[in-house]
């Protein structure tokens, strides 16, 4: 082989090294899987990061989105999907993974601003326009006669927050465990269907005109009223509701081994940004800061609520006596 000949070889073995180097850089993805009712938010807050991200520098990046029942979405994670981060609505979607796996740092809270909790909501009712059964209440969702939709609190989010609301409320009410008991047993003989995650129960209340009310997260309630008009459904707001603060975490065991730590950790600090925090708003949920939290004051309605961890012992201990299997959940909807 001639010394030119070698030499072009070579140039081409290094131009080719280059160029599939260069379209890995330019093909590099991360994926977020989170749950059903944040997929609107996501579409607007991936481009903007991606754009954000470029303009400091970095690469072209494109974030993929996975959307279902929060832990169901979990589930997944742990039986393989590879995804570099997730943004769940409740706190234990996020622990299971450092239980099963170590997939996620143990102390992923502290990674993070809020307890890694980049916004809050809360559980209200949509009724059918001018509220032709009068619900005010919790009380009224217990009610004979009455149909409710939520998802299924085993494998949703929206559906535990429902239960848990529910539970909160009673136990103010009635100041007991048995009495609470009672009262959420009586609302879950009125739910004729328990679908896998928020968008689902949504599809049976709105499209398949199932129900007298859907219990579901104040945002996606706010996105129904204003997608298919005012004209159709009114959002109530009851006397006690859960707050519902959204945990985030990079998912550090896959991250590493796809060589996306840093993209990840810088995609979830966005969440924290002005930018991010807009985005937020925008989509109906109460973003954390409070110069953007008030900004949108007028789309927030007061209401109290109250915390797992103020009220109800915090998440370990309502996973454990509420949602185990052979817990206070299972009792309930065996009666049914």
């Amino acid at each position: 082989m001639t010394h030119r000949l070698k030499n072009s070889l070579r140039r081409s073995v290094a131009a080719l090294a280059f160029l599939t180097a260069g379209a890995a850089l330019a093909q590099t993805t991360i994926l977020n899987v989170s749950y059903d009712v944040s997929r609107e938010l996501y579409k607007d807050i991936n481009p903007a990061f991606s754009a954000a991200w470029k303009k400091q520098g970095g690469a072209d990046i494109a974030v993929n989105q996975s959307h279902g029942g929060s832990s169901k979405q979990a589930g997944a994670v742990i039986g393989g999907l590879e995804a570099d981060v997730i943004t769940m609505n409740q706190s234990p979607d996020i622990d299971i993974l450092v239980e099963r796996g170590g997939l996620v740092a143990a102390d992923w809270r502290k990674h993070f601003p809020h307890d890694a909790t980049p916004y809050t909501t809360t559980s209200v009712f949509l009724v059918r326009k001018g509220n032709p059964k009068k619900i005010k209440d919790w009380d009224d969702l217990a009610k004979p006669g009455y149909q409710v939709i939520v998802p299924n609190p085993k494998t949703s989010g929206n559906g535990r927050y429902t239960y848990l609301a529910a539970w909160g409320y009673a136990l103010e009410k009635t100041g007991s465990d048995a009495g609470a008991k009672d009262f959420v047993s009586k609302l879950f003989a009125n739910v004729p269907v328990l679908d896998g995650g928020g968008r689902g129960a949504t599809t049976t209340f709105t499209q398949r005109d199932v129900g007298d009310v859907l219990v579901t997260f104040e945002n996606e309630a706010i996105l129904i009223a204003n997608e298919l008009g005012g004209n159709q459904f009114d959002i109530v707001y009851p006397s006690l509701s859960i707050e519902a603060a959204a945990p985030v975490a990079v998912i550090q065991k896959i991250a590493a081994k796809r060589g996306t730590e840093k993209v990840a950790k810088a995609y979830l600090n966005f969440l924290f940004s002005p930018a991010g925090q807009e985005n937020i708003a925008k989509h109906d949920f109460r973003p954390r800061d409070a110069s953007v939290l008030k900004k949108h004051a007028a789309k927030y309605p007061s209401i109290r609520t109250f915390t797992v961890e103020q009220k109800l012992g915090g998440w370990a201990a309502v996973q454990k006596v509420h949602f185990a299997d052979g817990g206070l959940y299972d009792q309930i909807i065996l009666k049914k």
